[in-house]
């Protein structure tokens, strides 16, 4: 959960102000999972695994997707689970996120992933290193990576650039009012894209929406 800068929503910075290492284990699509997270100021809102990364593992479990083989692309991956679980279910996965989260996906790969199937972790600031990325994806996905409205902007741009005709995104996002998530999904990106959504979970108020770009 973590994109285009530092800053932490106000009420979110301060679960981290004690700094401590957690191990979570976790079950999807028949595949066990070790996840650690670095609570702490340096990680903020990138440390923890949230509640929508889990529906959306869950929702790779429930519609049995077909990652084999697939090319795939995670932003702000936070701890990795998300593009963990699809390498394990054989996706060819890049995983992003800023600089100072890649030690922990990194140390999260190296728990759960065999050799001759690690991932590729890169740094990714939206909206200024897309660029540097295929436009060719056949996944992109994001979980809880729609919080801070000053980087909605830059979302979309990374998103134009990182989707062709056949790229399907899936965004799993806590629909937090404040932060004016519903705002986006409703009034900003189907200004650029199809967009459905897929799976609702009205008790942990999280949504799983389908992107895809217009067709000519």
């Amino acid at each position: 959960m973590s994109g285009l800068g530092d800053e932490l929503p106000r009420e979110v910075g301060a679960l981290f102000s004690d700094t401590y290492t957690e191990e979570s284990r976790y079950k999807f699509c028949g595949r066990e999972l070790s996840i650690i997270q670095h609570f702490g100021a340096n990680l903020g809102v990138a440390a923890p695994v949230w509640d929508a990364a889990l529906s959306l593992c869950n929702y790779f479990e429930e519609h049995k997707l077909d990652f084999k083989g697939k090319k795939v692309i995670e932003l702000g991956a936070g701890t990795g689970i998300v593009g963990i679980l699809v390498s394990l279910l054989g996706g060819l996965v890049t995983i992003t996120d800023l600089p100072h989260a890649l030690p922990q996906i990194r140390k999260n790969i190296s728990v759960n992933v065999a050799l001759d199937h690690i991932p590729n972790v890169c740094a990714l600031s939206w909206g200024i290193d897309q660029v540097h990325f295929p436009q060719d994806y056949d996944f992109v996905l994001g979980a809880d990576i729609v919080y801070l409205k000053e980087t909605y902007d830059h979302l979309v741009q990374t998103l134009l650039h990182l989707c062709g005709p056949r790229t399907t995104i899936l965004l799993s996002s806590k629909m937090r009012k404040e932060h004016g998530a519903m705002d986006f999904f409703q009034n900003i990106l189907p200004q650029y894209f199809n967009v459905e959504i897929v799976k609702r979970n009205a008790e942990g108020d999280i949504n799983i929406y389908r992107v895809t770009r217009f067709q000519n």
